[in-house]
């Protein structure tokens, strides 16, 4: 089997590449510029890819899209002043990807989308894919409507799959900041940090998921969503972890007592897929304090 990642090189889409390559899968990395040597720890090979760009898909089994434009460091409000401009790039782009994925005979396409599309539900609701998409940003629309795209294009043979997933967490690659290096620096400076909790999903985890959707049985998948998320973590209690690690006083902010609406993970689950919770977060808190 190949497998081809758009995004590769970004903090969710490394962690495909990484999966496939310690299982000795060839994968070939869809981006503007090649990865810089060492970036990944095997050798890719590097096809030059923009979104809207149909790049020649022939002979992968597989075709994981993570490729998404959006202002730095925001996806909800990522279309910045562009709104058109932001759906032409990710919308009618990750459309271009998808057919020129089919008509290379690419049998299993899955598209990073988002809990985003579940957006105007109450805070607290408990999320499942048999819920109508309610997209309340333009991002969490884009995500959406690039679902229905794909999911119509199912087909015999061409098995397409949409992976909502949670905030994903994990160790960046070289030269880059993991999703916490930010709020890891204001705590230990002492700055105020707001109450916040979320849903969190690591890397790995998800491209664990990634691997069972493309080993389940065509009928089981295709043309479906399925939800990947795990750990429901409270900022108080990931820096209280910070604390216990490196010993600092920096006072912990209160914790949040917000609503979160958790997503059901049943159609995952039900393939084999767990999650490695608060044991997995722990095991990897060395490595995200070292960068």
């Amino acid at each position: 089997m190949s497998l081809a990642v758009t995004g590769a090189t970004g903090l969710v889409g490394r962690f495909f590449v990484e999966e496939a390559l310690a299982r000795g899968e060839p994968v070939t990395v869809l981006t503007r510029q090649p990865p810089a040597p060492g970036f990944f720890s095997g050798p890719v090979r590097h096809l030059p890819y923009a979104l809207g760009d149909r790049p020649d898909l022939s002979g992968h089994d597989a075709v994981i899209h993570c490729a998404f434009a959006h202002v730095p460091g925001r996806y909800r409000g990522g279309e910045g002043d562009d709104p058109e401009g932001f759906v032409r790039a990710n919308l009618d782009g990750s459309v271009a990807l998808f057919e020129a994925a089919r008509v290379a005979g690419v049998r299993h396409v899955l598209f990073l989308s988002t809990r985003a599309v579940y957006g105007a539900y109450p805070p607290g609701t408990a999320l499942s894919e048999e819920m109508p998409p309610r997209p309340d940003t333009l991002y969490g629309e884009v995500k959406a409507r690039a679902e229905d795209t794909l999911f119509g294009l199912a087909a015999r043979g061409f098995v397409p799959v949409a992976l909502r997933a949670t905030g994903v967490y994990g160790p960046a690659g070289p030269g880059q900041r993991h999703k916490w290096a930010g709020l890891f620096e204001d705590f230990r400076a002492g700055r105020p940090i707001a109450p916040r909790r979320g849903t969190e999903l690591h890397g790995a985890d998800l491209a664990a998921a990634a691997r069972l959707i493309r080993q389940a049985p065509a009928d089981a998948v295709s043309g479906r969503a399925v939800n990947l998320s795990d750990i429901l973590l409270d900022r108080r209690d990931l820096l209280a972890l910070v604390v216990e690690a490196e010993g600092i006083g920096s006072p912990l902010p209160p914790a949040s007592d917000s609503p979160v609406s958790a997503m059901k993970t049943d159609r995952a689950r039900v393939l084999g897929w767990r999650p490695g919770g608060m044991a997995r977060l722990r095991a990897t808190l060395p490595d995200l304090l070292s960068r």
